[in-house]
């Protein structure tokens, strides 16, 4: 089972920006897919962001669309989260997350391995 380490959270002002860092013990890019998630409080855990290690492929939630890039260093196993024009409704808990399938997944059941999470504050 694969170690993740999220960082990069923080607080910010609404417009402003973040890059959000997992690294992972053990990553294969051949055979994963990493997401982000996110948690409100009171609210539940949902998808925002996808990328397949081997090829790049990536998908994002619509509320994060235009905002948000997720990237990947396969050499430092490490997944980005880029995060641009920070809302207050972008606060939770992020949270990221590997699984072992052939397409990008927004669904929690589709992955096993999960980080501790990093707190993102937007608020002015």
């Amino acid at each position: 089972q694969l170690q993740l380490v999220e960082s990069g959270g923080g607080l910010v002002q609404p417009g402003g920006s973040l890059r959000l860092s997992c690294t992972g013990s053990g990553f294969t890019s051949d055979y994963y897919i990493i997401g982000w998630f996110r948690q409100a409080p009171g609210k539940e855990r949902e998808g925002v962001s996808c990328i397949k290690t081997s090829n790049g492929r990536t998908s994002y939630a619509d509320s994060v669309k235009g905002r948000f890039t997720i990237s990947r260093d396969n050499a430092k196993n490490t997944v980005y989260l880029q995060m641009n024009s920070l809302k207050p409704e972008d606060t939770g808990v992020y949270f990221c997350a590997a699984g072992n399938l052939a397409i990008c997944s927004t669904s929690e059941g589709d992955f096993g391995s999960w980080g501790q999470g990093t707190q993102v504050t937007v608020s002015s």
